[in-house]
Formats: structure tokens, sequence, C-alpha cells
């Protein structure tokens, strides 16, 4: 798996810090999506998955290996 963000379209509503903590960050100037890990371990993938769902302006996407 790895992650893509796009962080033009993140509004900061920071559900994927609170399902995902060990992939992403937000950044304290503007609360915008920071990734902290493009290529998760496998037993984060379905936070991340979730990630994806929960992410109110679909700025979270993955690629499935």
């Amino acid at each position: 798996m790895r992650v893509v963000v796009d962080s033009d379209k993140c509004c900061g509503s920071g559900q994927c810090v609170l399902t995902a903590p060990d992939v992403f960050d937000q950044r304290d100037e503007d609360g915008t999506v920071l990734l902290l890990d493009a290529e998760p371990p496998a037993e984060l993938h379905e936070a991340v998955r979730q990630a994806v769902t929960l992410c109110p302006s679909s700025a979270i996407s993955v690629v499935e290996d």
C-alpha cells in the first residue's frame, strides 16, 4: 500500500490523525494533513483505509500493491 495525500484539498478536519496517528499528522501553521509514512506496515492498512473513507475533502487516497 502506498498513501497519497493532496494537501491542497485538505480542509484540516483531523479525522485522518485521529484514525491513523502513526501515518498522518497536521501542520501546526494551517492544520492541513502531513503524511508521516507513505508506505505503512500491513497492521496499519485498515486504519489508513478508514481514514480515506472518513476524509471529508477526499484528500487521501491509497494505491494498493
